[in-house]
């Protein structure tokens, strides 16, 4: 009996463990420690990154770490009035015209070690109260030095010392494709750094809001949000090439949706120098109305390729009019800089003030002249165009009065007395009709439309211009035109064989 009772426990014991080791290993209903548990692989699947990978990312984990210093964070109070619509001032009248705060910022760059930073105008516009934060976290109290509305920059300063200044570097040598990184403090996140590539440049995204408002923007995919305004896009030397100004947005979400737009370092430089020594910009200009040369205008100029600014108007009293510089001329260069946009050509001249001399590579008449201009600050109380002087008297007897140009797609009928005096000229032939999608609509000339030159001939009748046009099969022609508020331009435009 004492045998079988060993047996049996003997037997219990080894059930037990057998069972035991089977629940554990087979079913895993008894977990393991926190000391057993290994989450992960034991080595990265790239153990060594290659030097030139390596060496790639440290250049934007260098930047980041030495730039970011020289960035600052903007606070602004500003005074807004509470206008109500017209019908509800009855209705509300103790809050009409009422004073009301609001809070707003952006970015900034330090651009002395003594306090001065630069930003944007739209940022601190209309400022009751302006608070700089530190990279080390201290708010200061700052002044604003001066703004330039017209190139969206402006100048604060705050009371301190021995701050990181960023480098400027120049915007001029930027390539599109390179490398760029966007650094402020989007959406209230303080110290934010992008990446991305210069997508385009000599941008014109009409922002600025003023005939004389320069846009040259430098283009780039790195994510820039509101709160970005102000800051620093750089290149992967750290140098600042360009100030952070805007975004393309859909317009509900106000945010970023693939591009934003910075003002280039160059520009700013010579407006913040401007600021700081005289609280103003002492800007200086040529004088000139200018436009984009299209392939029409161009082959009606005599122009084997569209290049250049087509200069359609001179100032009367302007710095170009002192000079032998005439409408119709096309600026290749200024100071041996291609300029083949307008806003590239109003982007050099936004650097440079009132009693510069600059030099114009003119075309002509199937030459290249140079001439030399002299530039002057705006005066609007003295500003006339050229448009605008007495044209000598034209002959108005015609025996047609109107005619269907078909191959152009437009209309053209004889002026009447009446329709000179409204137009303000002498001479020309009306555009009484443009037809859709012909040679005319797609250069843009609209029904209205005054022609008053061919080829800088004056035309004073529907005969005088059916001979121009016809001398001209197969070729193209230069058309100056005056809209109904009286404005010029030059128009090229191709005439079928």
């Amino acid at each position: 009996m004492k045998n079988k009772g060993f047996i049996g426990t003997i037997s219990l014991v080894v059930i037990g463990i057998v069972f035991g080791a089977v629940m554990v290993s087979g079913f895993g209903w008894v977990k393991p420690s926190f000391a057993d548990i290994k989450i992960g692989a034991e080595k990265p699947p790239v153990e060594k990154i290659e030097e030139a990978a390596a060496a790639f990312n440290n250049a934007f984990v260098n930047v980041a770490e030495k730039v970011t210093p020289s960035i600052v964070q903007i606070t602004v109070v500003t005074k807004v009035k509470n206008d109500l619509p017209e019908g509800f001032h009855f209705f509300f009248p103790f809050r009409d015209d009422v004073p009301k705060e609001q809070q707003g910022g952006g970015s900034g760059i330090i651009i002395t070690d003594d306090g001065y930073i630069l930003t944007n105008n739209h940022v601190v516009e209309d400022a009751k109260q302006v608070t700089v934060t530190l990279h080390d976290k201290r708010e200061v109290e700052a002044t604003v030095v001066g703004t330039d509305p017209l190139t969206d920059l402006a100048v604060i300063k705050v009371d301190a010392s021995n701050l990181a200044a960023a480098y400027l570097g120049d915007s001029d040598a930027i390539k599109v494709g390179q490398w760029v990184m966007a650094i402020g403090n989007p959406l209230s996140l303080s110290s934010t750094v992008t990446a991305g590539i210069v997508s385009a440049i000599g941008r014109n995204i009409n922002i600025i809001k003023d005939r004389y408002g320069v846009e040259n923007f430098i283009q780039t995919d790195a994510a820039i949000n509101p709160g970005n305004s102000g800051g620093a896009l750089v290149d992967l030397n750290g140098s600042v090439i360009g100030v952070n100004s805007a975004i393309a947005t859909n317009g509900m979400t106000s945010s970023y949706i693939g591009y934003g737009f910075a003002i280039p370092i160059n520009m700013a430089k010579s407006v913040a120098n401007d600021l700081i020594a005289n609280g103003k910009v002492s800007r200086g200009y040529i004088g000139v109305s200018i436009s984009t040369v299209d392939a029409q205008t161009a082959k009606a100029l005599g122009l084997s390729v569209a290049k250049g600014v087509l200069i359609q108007e001179v100032v009367k009293g302007g710095a170009a009019s002192k000079e032998d510089i005439k409408e119709g001329d096309v600026i290749f260069k200024i100071d041996s800089r291609e300029v083949n946009e307008p806003n590239e050509l109003q982007g050099y001249i936004a650097s440079k003030r009132a009693g510069s001399e600059i030099k114009l590579t003119l075309f002509r008449d199937g030459k290249e002249i140079e001439r030399y201009v002299t530039l002057k600050a705006k005066d609007d109380d003295n500003v006339e165009t050229v448009a605008s002087k007495k044209k000598e008297d034209a002959k108005e007897n015609d025996s047609k009065t109107e005619e269907v140009f078909e191959s152009l797609g437009m209309t053209v009928k004889n002026l009447s007395s009446s329709e000179k005096s409204k137009y303000k000229i002498d001479s020309g032939i009306l555009i009484s009709e443009v037809k859709n999608y012909g040679k005319a609509f797609k250069q843009n000339i609209p029904q209205g439309t005054v022609i008053t030159q061919v080829d800088r001939k004056e035309v004073s009748s529907i005969s005088e211009f059916k001979k121009l046009i016809n001398s001209k099969k197969g070729d193209a022609v230069l058309l100056k035109i005056v809209d109904q508020s009286g404005t010029t331009r030059f128009v090229g435009l191709e005439i079928p064989q």
